[in-house]
């Protein structure tokens, strides 16, 4: 039985160009780069020539890169660190700017201001749990942005979302179910325009005791196939991973302009300029940057290429299987190349995976069973699915091993799983 793997946005596995630039760093190269002797001075090279590496294709200066374990610690060091910086900035010896003093529901229960946050409602948890940690927790405001039902943001629901004490906004560029891109370069001209004067005022948001409002996009999904110049997007924040383009699991890395303030959220040394304590992982970081390096060689190549056999995926699912909804854009250019997600009614997302594992070919759900307790997916109900729905849902994500041939081997099953779960199925 021929495996297939068709679940490319969960992770992918590290190829062999990265396994190569890797390996001496297990082994005769093994040194603590901030140790002084030659081994250590061997391991901080690689780590300062990985940096360079990797802010050259984002565009950035090497000070702008902060290596990480992964885009989950990215995102959480990027929310909570501008956040609680400008809750210490606004508060400092309780010195509050009078112009920023009159509304009530921008302070807590002690007359402090707080920060405000916005994220889209179809963010990683990543990025929606610390936002829900922050607000239950430091009573911080955060406001949900809604999507289209194709899962896109309006530039004009953020326009009206921000306020005076908007300290961030975290809009991720490519969305890891249904595929969204989302217009950032609109998106950063609205924040551009947020952090000049405020209410025909001639006075501007950098000349209050709070800083500007910072932009942060959750890039995972997106840095192998679309633009991720800093300058292009107008970003001030980016987060990556590795393992989601052949790199390795366990490293990732945080863009931060020049300038953006924000209070570490991890202490004990001086690594990454003090920004974030612990000990680089020289070999997964020495492998990203490889990673990054081929991808931005082959990405023309392998967009063309994956988007194409997406788009017969999409066809082939929607004119031979009935009662199934794509979803997701149904323009391809604003849906990334990779990934293709459906809901196929009146059955189970779940039920289907696991009679596609049974024959070697893996996919994912929308859906996930969390501590025994089934929830619908958070996306596709921010979408306008009821949770019904929702559970039907199933997201085929590829990559460069695959090919036409494991769309046919899919199709041969996908049909006849889908007949009898519905023969089983209590909804009809």
């Amino acid at each position: 039985m021929k495996n297939i793997y068709l679940d490319n946005a969960a992770t992918t596995p590290a190829s062999k160009d990265v396994l190569d630039a890797m390996n001496p760093y297990f082994g005769e190269k093994f040194g603590n780069p901030s140790s002084i002797y030659k081994v250590g001075q061997e391991a901080r090279l690689a780590l300062e020539n990985a940096r360079e590496e990797a802010a050259k294709l984002l565009g950035a200066s090497p000070k702008e890169i902060i290596f990480t374990s992964g885009a989950t610690e990215s995102n959480n060091l990027a929310l909570k660190g501008v956040a609680f910086h400008w809750s210490q900035a606004l508060n400092k010896d309780l010195g509050l700017d009078s112009r920023l003093r009159g509304n009530d529901k921008e302070k807590d229960g002690n007359g402090k201001r707080v920060p405000h946050i916005i994220v889209s409602s179809i963010e990683h948890h990543s990025v929606l749990d610390v936002a829900d940690y922050l607000e239950k927790n430091f009573g911080f405001e955060v406001t949900y942005l809604p999507v289209s039902d194709e899962g896109i943001v309006d530039p004009k629901e953020l326009e009206s979302a921000i306020k005076e004490n908007t300290a961030i906004v975290s809009i991720m560029y490519g969305n890891n179910e249904v595929g969204s891109i989302q217009p950032i370069k609109k998106l950063s001209e609205v924040i551009k325009n947020a952090n000049g004067p405020l209410q025909g005022q001639t006075f501007k948001r950098s000349d209050l005791a709070a800083p500007g409002i910072v932009f942060h996009t959750d890039a995972v999904q997106a840095f192998q196939y679309l633009d991720c110049n800093i300058d292009d997007l107008g970003v001030d924040m980016l987060s990556l991973t590795g393992h989601k383009f052949y790199g390795p699991k366990g490293v990732g890395l945080l863009y931060v302009k020049s300038g953006t303030k924000f209070l570490p959220q991890q202490q004990g040394g001086a690594q990454e300029r003090r920004l974030r304590a612990g000990t680089e992982n020289v070999p997964y970081i020495v492998g990203m940057a490889e990673a990054m390096k081929q991808t931005s060689i082959h990405s023309t190549e392998y967009s063309i290429q994956i988007a194409e056999l997406r788009d017969y995926l999409i066809k082939r699912i929607m004119d031979e299987i009935p009662e199934v909804i794509l979803t997701g854009p149904k323009s391809g250019d604003e849906r990334l190349p990779h990934i293709a997600g459906f809901i196929f009614q009146k059955i189970e997302g779940e039920s289907i995976l696991i009679n596609l594992d049974l024959l070697g070919i893996a996919a994912s759900s929308g859906s996930a069973c969390t501590s025994g307790s089934l929830a619908s997916s958070h996306v596709l109900t921010a979408m306008g699915y009821d949770d019904l729905l929702a559970h039907g849902s199933i997201r085929f994500s590829l990559g460069k091993m695959n090919s036409r041939d494991d769309i046919d081997e899919l199709m041969k099953h996908l049909l006849g799983i889908v007949e009898k779960l519905r023969r089983m199925s209590p909804i009809k």
